[in-house]
């Protein structure tokens, strides 16, 4: 199963939640089902999926590079980077 879950976004639903609701219910009537998470859009789409059991998902590359990069960690590695030229050498 491949819901897509940026396009659901899109339309007023809630993508993640739908997510869940086939895991819980693949597990309970035991559907030998994976679920490929498709259409994500942020790097908290990749988090929910893996949280909510979702077995692949499709990834684009704008948002791996996202998941890469967190304002707090360029800001403090800028800051080490600039205190890194002070020392002495």
């Amino acid at each position: 199963m491949s819901p897509f879950i940026g396009r659901l976004d899109d339309i007023g639903h809630d993508g993640m939640q739908i997510v869940r609701d086939m895991v819980t219910i693949f597990t309970i009537y035991h559907f030998k089902t994976e679920i490929i998470v498709a259409s994500v859009r942020h790097p908290l789409h990749v988090i929910e999926a893996a949280k909510s059991g979702a077995q692949v998902a499709t990834i684009p590359f704008n948002v791996i590079e996202k998941m890469f990069s967190h304002p707090l960690t360029d800001a403090g590695l800028a800051k080490f980077m600039s205190d890194w030229k002070q020392v002495p050498k």
